[in-house]
């Protein structure tokens, strides 16, 4: 599967979200791609309050935060549904 972890530089919620994701997800087959939404207006404008936001882009589904490691896995097991 292929995700990506949408936040900023410097955001502490956003390192805590890569934590959890790292953690829940470890030793599953899949690809995370950290994006930075201040790169881009489009982003910051659906993002921009919502940050940290995990999306699967296999089935385009997102996981916005606050959210934690059990929540994580529900989410990447109802991809394979």
């Amino acid at each position: 599967m292929q995700f990506v972890l949408y936040g900023t530089d410097c955001c502490q919620l956003c390192d805590e979200a890569l934590e959890l994701v790292e953690r829940a997800l470890e030793g599953k087959d899949y690809q995370l791609e950290m994006t930075d939404i201040s790169q881009s207006d489009e982003l910051m404008n659906k993002y921009a309050y919502s940050i940290p936001v995990l999306k699967c882009l296999n089935s385009e589904r997102a996981l916005n935060w606050p959210f934690a490691e059990e929540e994580i896995l529900a989410f990447t097991l109802s991809m394979n549904r």
